[in-house]
């Protein structure tokens, strides 16, 4: 296969950016997206140009640092996968494809592809700890908790922060993100002791970062690769509506 590349180059967080062409070919089918990458920049690199930085840790799904908006969309055109696990047979030969970083305020660009995203860490940081003693893994494990219960704190636990909720949403919104973390601890018994003082901090948080307000148009868990549900920003509005009415106590 031959592709053809338009992508986002940006030399540093205060450089104005543009799309570049390149062109890649002898791209097999079976390569990842970020393999494809890979093959670039070696030949970037053997002609002394300077090769296209993106963000990449695990490639299998599960850190959620493989950030690329590709042809619009993040992570690209398939429900339910990163960009490490979206593979070229997935494109035609021929194609153009475009490739740009997250596109949000709470997002700066540092170079080319790479966003940085320490606002997640810092509205994580913002809910705190929980304080309840669970003691060792026995003891936690013998909490009576409902199945369902369980399985819902399971899948919210299982948003990997990549921000893909953000750059989807025309506002940037990270009300998915935000609520998913609010979500996993809400729906288990250790959760309850700072539920609402956490909902609170965690919603503050997240407005100082400069993320907007939630569209309620579904593009955050249409583009989630986790496929986090939106009945966790319900939870958390309903959570949040609560810690305000006990802060006025």
């Amino acid at each position: 296969m031959e592709i053809k590349l338009k992508v986002w180059k940006q030399k540093d967080a205060v450089s104005e950016g543009r799309l570049i062409d390149y062109n890649v070919n002898h791209v097999s089918p079976d390569m990842s997206f970020l393999e494809m990458f890979d093959v670039l920049n070696e030949e970037l690199i053997v002609k002394g140009e300077e090769p296209i930085a993106f963000d990449h840790d695990c490639r299998e799904g599960i850190c959620g640092m493989c950030s690329m908006v590709i042809n619009g969309r993040p992570h690209g055109p398939l429900e339910g996968v990163t960009t490490c696990q979206l593979h070229m047979r997935s494109f035609k030969d021929g194609d153009t494809i475009v490739v740009e970083p997250w596109r949000a305020q709470a997002f700066p660009v540092l170079k080319d592809l790479v966003v940085n995203r320490t606002a997640f860490d810092r509205i994580i940081a913002a809910g705190g700890f929980i304080s309840v003693n669970t003691g060792n893994a026995q003891d936690a494990n013998n909490l009576p908790i409902k199945k369902e219960d369980a399985d819902d704190a399971f899948m919210s636990a299982s948003c990997i922060g990549c921000g893909a909720c953000v750059a989807a949403c025309k506002n940037a919104s990270a009300m998915l993100f935000v609520s998913a973390k609010v979500s996993q601890l809400a729906k288990l018994p250790q959760g309850q002791p700072e539920r609402y003082t956490r909902v609170a901090a965690m919603v503050a948080q997240m407005d100082k970062e400069g993320f907007g307000a939630c569209t309620n148009t579904g593009a955050c868990s249409a583009e989630c690769p986790k496929e986090i549900s939106l009945t966790n920003i319900a939870l958390m509005n309903r959570d949040y509506m609560q810690a305000k009415f006990l802060e006025n106590e």
